[in-house]
């Protein structure tokens, strides 16, 4: 951990499996490199190992992909509140290095608004974790709006986390170069654009107007839309309500998780400010070291590093 003279140091994008909820997707761990898997599995002596080598203070975990976006109405509620649970015990035996976002089932709206509020008042968790469409439909849509509703009542962010496009997008998109790049569909190319586009979409539907305190996180440092900001709103004007550069930089947070890159942080701060960006690593697909000594090198001013290390996540998830 840091000493006294360093600034608190919070990730906030770190993830884990729950066995039972893995194995409802067969071979989804044996695409991973094996080194990943294990540490994705691992709730102990590895990873507090490698948060203090690093000098990471406190993880905040969600669980990776494959969430419950995939899963049918009844087994999508079912496995978010058992793993919800065993997230919310582990984090219990170890509070100062641990907190958790949940996962929402939201193949049914309705019990996704309710799951929020329980692993929230109930279980002490941060806010959620969605990855990706919702069996094909994007979250934006008028039906999942109780969550939002809820999330604002709570006063809890949602964090939006990318997942493998359809198998339409990617047979029309990246299906000539998926074997010689097998990562262009996921951290390449294709996370980004189903994140972005998810982002994007959630704006101009109007959640925001009928929600206007509502939080949302996206990581890689906002999935690129930080860079297309001006040109968004340029050509996406709105006829009433606020702007669409007005929406993301008051509506939305960004992480540098898996994005360690000067260039791409320093635009992401000139568009959103210092206090809508937070450090994360995206542990164990990136390494923790390399995170925090990426952190440690920015040419920023002690008061901006404390905020974005760990200053502003602690107040926007009320650690």
């Amino acid at each position: 951990m840091n000493g006294s003279s360093s600034p608190l140091v919070i990730a906030l994008e770190e993830h884990y499996w729950d066995p039972d909820l893995l194995a409802l997707f067969p071979g989804s761990e044996g695409k991973r490199v094996p080194e990943v898997a294990k540490r994705m599995l691992d709730m102990g002596e590895l990873r507090i190992r490698e948060m203090d080598e690093a000098g990471i203070d406190m993880q905040v975990l969600s669980h990776g992909a494959p969430g419950t976006q995939k899963l049918d109405a009844a087994t999508s509620v079912r496995m978010a509140r058992q793993t919800n649970d065993r997230l919310a015990a582990f984090v219990a035996t170890n509070p100062k290095r641990f907190a958790a976002l949940c996962l929402l089932p939201t193949p049914d709206p309705a019990a996704a608004a309710d799951e929020i509020e329980r692993a929230v008042d109930k279980l002490g968790m941060k806010g959620a974790m969605i990855h990706g469409l919702t069996n094909g439909k994007f979250i934006d849509e008028p039906n999942f709006w109780p969550i939002f509703e809820r999330a604002q009542a709570l006063d809890v962010p949602i964090y939006l986390h990318p997942a493998f496009p359809s198998q339409v997008v990617t047979d029309a998109y990246y299906k000539e170069y998926t074997a010689t790049y097998p990562l262009l569909i996921g951290p390449g190319l294709g996370f980004t654009v189903e994140a972005l586009t998810q982002g994007v979409r959630l704006v101009i539907s109007g959640v925001f107007d009928k929600y206007p305190k509502l939080k949302i996180i996206l990581g890689h440092l906002g999935e690129g839309i930080p860079f297309l900001l001006w040109r968004i709103d340029n050509f996406l004007p709105r006829s009433t309500g606020r702007a669409f550069k007005d929406i993301f930089r008051s509506n939305f947070y960004l992480t540098t998780s898996g994005f360690f890159s000067d260039t791409a942080l320093t635009a992401s701060i000139a568009e959103m400010g210092i206090d809508r960006v937070m450090f994360s690593v995206d542990w164990p697909f990136n390494n923790n070291k390399a995170g925090t000594d990426w952190l440690k090198s920015l040419p920023l001013s002690a008061t901006d590093k404390a905020k974005m290390a760990g200053g502003t996540a602690k107040a926007l998830l009320k650690l």
